[in-house]
């Protein structure tokens, strides 16, 4: 595991956004993960730690990191903290997910472009 060299750097929330601190730093994550700015095994700073560096109450980190965790995208290993998961460790519950619901629509006679079309209004995509 390498820790996180420079992480956030300069980034910090939006105070004046509408959306949450939490929010904000989990979808910052995400961001970097997925663009490899945090590649998998880097360990992020530990949640006190970060808070102080963004400025903002312990639990606003703890929750993100928690929403991180139950999403695939980092993994809380004790005493060894926090660290970036492999995208397909990530996508792996997702995946079966999507099996699972082609198989439930192939087997109600969907087409693949009703299947999409349902997903999407699922998704709230117009």
């Amino acid at each position: 595991m390498t820790p996180a060299a420079g992480f956030p750097g300069t980034w910090r929330p939006n105070t004046a956004s509408t959306v949450a601190l939490f929010e904000q730093l989990r979808l910052h994550v995400i961001h970097l993960a997925d663009n490899g700015s945090l590649p998998p095994g880097t360990r992020l700073p530990a949640v006190r730690a970060l808070a102080e560096v963004l400025d903002v109450a312990p639990h606003t980190v703890a929750r993100a990191y928690k929403e991180l965790e139950a999403a695939g995208v980092v993994a809380t290993r004790g005493r060894n903290g926090t660290v970036v998961c492999a995208r397909d460790e990530r996508l792996g519950g997702l995946s079966a997910a999507a099996a699972t619901y082609a198989a439930a629509a192939k087997a109600q006679g969907a087409t693949f472009a009703e299947a999409v079309k349902l997903l999407a209004a699922a998704y709230d995509v117009p």
